[in-house]
């Protein structure tokens, strides 16, 4: 019986190892930003990117660079280390900055010297009488009193303070997006059960993949595990679009593309079929592209 087993497990190995490589399922690769792996850090490898690595762990690229002290020019080299989470009880919105509508008034801090009504009366000296009739009136009703001068009251923010900190962006205007590509909708975004980060569209090989949106490409590559050859376009610094399962990639970063403009064909590269897997990020956070694109 134990020859049997063995001799099972040694077959079975043999037809992993011959069987060339294999790619997880759509599902096991689309997992939501909110529950990917944050290992804290990053060590750079050849072909990353800022982008592709705030992509790969749900995270804003401006949040990333804040992280790390890159600069606007967001340049990084291999083996470079990237802190991925903030060592600081600050969220990750107000390391990049905090905007507020309006601004907390200074503490008044009233003088402590008593009325001439008091039982204690003070007498300026002549030294100081000349400047003390040149002062301003007196506060009708002090906020402080003589015993709690030292440590003025504090003053509430206005209630506009209270708003969480947001991402300060360029953006102008609206983003009118068109569909990159026509064709049948295998998976819309899911997060819960099977999940996906993006819509899942057939088509054929070789069918041109165009882009959503006027922008930037900030990456052209096939380094992100489960993607296959990916495009990563920056449309206004708070929206990014990824193209994915390219079969060719016809564009490269730093390009600047239009509305239309052709930027892949499809394919099935680290997919288990030919289509493609579109996503919409904000502020490095997936959202469903059915929630932007024209309704059809």
């Amino acid at each position: 019986m134990l020859l049997k087993w063995l001799l099972a497990l040694t077959i079975a190995g043999m037809l992993v190892a011959c069987g060339g490589p294999t790619y997880a399922p759509v599902s096991e690769r689309t997992v939501p930003a909110a529950s990917q792996h944050n290992p804290g850090q990053y060590t750079v490898r050849k072909g990353d990117t800022l982008y592709s690595i705030a992509f790969r762990y749900g995270m804003d690229y401006r949040q990333l660079a804040a992280l790390n002290g890159v600069d606007s020019r967001y340049n990084i080299f291999p083996g470079q280390r990237l802190k991925l989470k903030s060592t600081t009880r600050t969220t990750s919105n107000e390391s990049i900055v905090r905007e507020s509508s309006t601004i907390a008034p200074k503490p008044i801090i009233t003088s402590t010297r008593k009325t001439a009504s008091s039982t204690h009366k003070t007498t300026p000296s002549k030294s100081t009488s000349s400047k003390t009739s040149t002062t301003a009136k007196p506060v009708s009703k002090p906020r402080t009193t003589a015993q709690t001068a030292s440590k003025p009251t504090a003053v509430t923010p206005a209630k506009n303070n209270n708003k969480p900190a947001v991402i300060k962006t360029n953006a102008t205007g609206k983003i009118y997006w068109k569909w990159p590509v026509t064709g049948r909708i295998l998976s819309t975004f899911k997060t819960k059960g099977v999940v996906n980060k993006g819509v899942d569209i057939a088509g054929s090989r070789g069918v041109a993949i165009k882009a959503a949106a006027s922008g930037k490409v900030v990456y052209a590559g096939n380094g992100l595990l489960g993607y296959g050859n990916l495009v990563i376009i920056d449309h206004n610094q708070q929206f990014l679009s990824a193209y994915a399962h390219n079969s060719r990639v016809l564009v490269k970063e730093n390009d600047m593309v239009k509305t239309g403009d052709k930027i892949a064909e499809m394919g099935s590269s680290g997919a288990d079929r030919v289509m493609l897997h579109f996503e919409i990020r904000r502020d490095g956070k997936p959202v469903d592209p059915l929630r932007y694109l024209p309704k059809r």
